[in-house]
């Protein structure tokens, strides 16, 4: 009896290792349909210019912020807490105090800005990983009171880069953690250039499947989001896991939010409205579990291509900004949807 539950044991862990790599299949095979659909779209004249390699670059570009931020917002759902809700808030806040502090020097204003976003990532840890406080209702908790201190400290004022700064190299400096052309003259071509927030994704994105696939707290993050109690009682430390999770979760908000400001050159309380939503819709689009220990940070970089290219061609099909945010809402329904019935399927759910 013993051995017929090992091998259904066995069976069953390779099963799931076969779904995990066909979810991930799934996920850029899905990529490839969408691309199939612009090159189509652009052979019949609907749209122009869909298969061009700067239109390639541009997505990537486009959703390189997204990137950044949905990696540290997947440590955060695979822990099994769902999202980090205060993610918007965090992004604007460590931008602005970025430019702020910019009048004594570039290094001094970026190491503030981390620490400030590190500061908010450990409130969420002890509160919620120690206190076991609801992760959505606490986070939205933070992102209010984060946006109240904003508007208090700063009166709703936008802050520039260019008045703050101690030396224009400063504000120039700033300026360049969007622009800063890491890969030049692709092909011979000018436009064609790899901007920094692109090689920090794809840097991120390495380090995250790694560090869940390949390391004791990736493993030990996979059974707290399978399993609270069984992780508790097979002795992992749940309380440090999951608030190392929000931490990570903040640091690479921070990161977000300092390409987004440096990307606007305006330090401004709107900046990173929204991508609490995006950066968990490319969670779940990647094939990540909102109940937690399910999906890989592969996939999720697959979400968020996703939903570059369905912005992209939503784009050149000229559909309006407030047609493509219900576009995109209904999408995260339907995959929400699918998650959930795919939980329930296996006996579990978002609970």
């Amino acid at each position: 009896m013993e051995d017929k539950l090992k091998t259904t044991d066995g069976r069953s862990l390779r099963s799931g290792s076969f779904m995990r790599f066909m979810i991930v299949v799934g996920i850029y095979f899905a990529a490839a349909l969408f691309i199939l659909l612009g090159a189509v779209l652009q052979a019949t004249g609907v749209i122009r210019g869909f298969l061009s390699v700067q239109n390639f670059i541009n997505i990537i570009d486009t959703v390189s912020m997204l990137g950044i931020v949905a990696v540290g917002m997947a440590f955060v759902t695979y822990s099994g807490n769902m999202a980090d809700m205060s993610v918007p808030t965090t992004m604007a806040l460590t931008g602005i105090v970025a430019v702020q502090m910019l009048q004594y020097g570039f290094w001094p204003a970026i190491g503030i800005a981390i620490v400030t976003g590190l500061i908010i990532g450990m409130i969420n840890a002890i509160v919620i990983g120690r206190f076991r406080a609801n992760p959505i209702i606490w986070t939205l908790a933070v992102n209010y009171v984060t946006m109240g201190v904003i508007r208090l400290v700063w009166v709703n004022k936008q802050i520039y880069p260019d008045t703050v700064a101690s030396t224009a190299g400063v504000s120039q400096s700033f300026d360049s953690i969007y622009r800063l052309n890491v890969v030049q003259h692709i092909g011979g071509n000018d436009l064609l250039n790899i901007r920094l927030p692109m090689l920090m994704m794809l840097i991120l994105v390495v380090i995250g499947q790694f560090v869940l696939s390949r390391t004791s707290f990736g493993g030990q993050l996979k059974m707290t989001g399978a399993s609270f109690r069984a992780a508790k009682f097979t002795g992992v430390h749940v309380e440090s896991v999951i608030g190392l999770a929000f931490v990570v979760c903040a640091f690479t908000a921070t990161l977000g939010g300092l390409a987004v400001t440096s990307l606007s050159r305006v330090g401004a309380w709107y900046n990173g409205a929204g991508y609490d939503f995006r950066a968990v819709t490319a969670v779940v689009i990647g094939g990540m579990t909102l109940a937690g220990g399910r999906g890989s940070i592969v996939g999720v970089l697959g979400g968020v291509l996703i939903i570059g290219l369905i912005n992209n061609i939503m784009t050149l099909l000229g559909i309006p900004t407030l047609s493509q945010d219900i576009i995109r809402g209904a999408i995260f329904i339907i995959v929400v949807g699918i998650n959930a019935k795919s939980l329930r399927s296996l006996g579990r759910d978002d609970t």
